[in-house]
């Protein structure tokens, strides 16, 4: 399975979820898959997904979903340790961690090699991670989005993409819709 194959099989399940989505191609894969007001499209700010995602956890009560990659958390390790140290039990991180940076052509990161981001996790201090193979990723994050703990899903899938069709929605009405959803959940 490749990371599509996962979002594929995951967007039922988060059809309603506060979904902050990772920069490029994930984002347009969601959007393209199924899209919603309450997903949030990264569209130019790499590495700072997980860093969104936990900020708006802190800010409300409902679950927040984060779909991540391994290459954006490797470009902002400090998201780790913050995450650890700012505990929100509605907070799930997903890193898809398919071992590259598929946006920019499948070169291969450090997870993909040596580091192991599940234990960069707990090193930082996160006390909930679980690491899944990409076929138990949808029971993975049902399981976190109905317990009550923050959770950060490491899912390993193969690298490689598909042909996705770029994000045309201007970002002021991606932010906007998104917000709107927001406030209409706090009302």
């Amino acid at each position: 399975m490749i990371r599509s194959d996962i979002l594929k099989e995951l967007a039922p399940t988060i059809k309603d979820t506060l979904t902050v989505m990772n920069i490029g191609l994930p984002s347009q894969e969601m959007h393209m898959i199924d899209d919603q007001p309450s997903n949030f499209y990264m569209l130019g700010t790499m590495g700072l997904a997980s860093s969104i995602g936990l900020g708006l956890a802190l800010a409300q009560k409902e679950k927040v979903l984060v779909v991540d990659g391994d290459g954006s958390v490797l470009t902002n390790m400090g998201t780790l340790p913050t995450i650890a140290n700012n505990v929100a039990d509605n907070y799930v991180l997903l890193i898809i961690d398919n071992g590259s940076y598929g946006s920019t052509g499948d070169q291969p990161t450090y997870a993909g090699k040596l580091t192991k981001l599940e234990k960069v996790a707990e090193a930082c201090g996160c006390e909930n991670v679980v690491t899944c193979k990409a076929e138990d990723t949808v029971q993975a994050v049902k399981d976190a989005l109905a317990g009550d703990k923050m959770t950060i899903i490491v899912a390993k899938c193969e690298s490689g993409n598909i042909k996705v069709p770029v994000i045309t929605m201007d970002p002021v009405v991606i932010r906007h819709r998104f917000m709107e959803t927001i406030k209409e959940r706090n009302a």
